[in-house]
């Protein structure tokens, strides 16, 4: 049993591994989001809910005592939420680290050159990867709202496969990820539906 923080929980890959968590593992959850009245029918027992902006350190950094793993969904000005978590982890001594990004920030898919508009990915992708955190980004393809869980991954360095995958895919693998502190530690990896 552990602590999980959930930054933008209020995220649709976020809702799925909210799900995940109350219904395959005993973790507790914390839920930090801007606005806490967008949760209903929240589990009393095993969740704690804080309202607050990824920016405020001192608040984060409140968020975060007693975590064990840090999970963050995020949108809008990514280098500088990157930024604070990196530096509210470092404040706290948290390590591990599970961070959403989008897949071609390298370059990585076949015959698409995504160009700057995905920048603020590539930036706070290269933030977490320039840290000694354990973390483990995650690249996701488009996503779909699909009912199901099928998923491969590709590692950095290797071409992405496929173009899209369910955010109950992704939210499968962030659970797993959780649960095994130890799995793909200080990995960027693809995660898309297999063709």
């Amino acid at each position: 049993m552990s602590n999980v923080l959930i930054i933008g929980a209020n995220g649709s890959i976020a809702r799925h591994v909210i799900d995940l968590f109350l219904n395959e593992t005993d973790h507790y959850l914390t839920l930090y989001l801007r606005n806490s009245n967008r949760l209903i029918n929240m589990e009393p027992n095993r969740i704690k809910t804080i309202e607050g902006d990824v920016l405020n350190i001192e608040k984060l950094k409140e968020a975060m005592v007693g975590q064990d793993v840090i999970y963050a969904n995020l949108a809008g000005g990514l280098e500088q939420m990157a930024k604070s978590i990196v530096e509210a982890m470092d404040a706290t001594g948290i390590k591990r680290l599970i961070w959403i990004s989008s897949m071609g920030i390298y370059d990585e898919v076949p015959g698409e050159k995504y160009g700057g508009i995905l920048d603020p990915y590539r930036k706070s992708a290269k933030i977490i990867e320039d840290t000694d955190l354990d973390y483990t980004i995650l690249r996701p393809g488009w996503f779909t709202n699909i009912d199901e869980i099928d998923y491969e991954t590709t590692q950095k360095g290797e071409p992405f496969k496929g173009h899209e995958v369910s955010r109950k895919s992704v939210a499968d693998l962030i659970v797993k990820l959780a649960q095994s502190p130890e799995m793909e530690v200080r990995c960027s990896v693809g995660v898309n539906k297999p063709e």
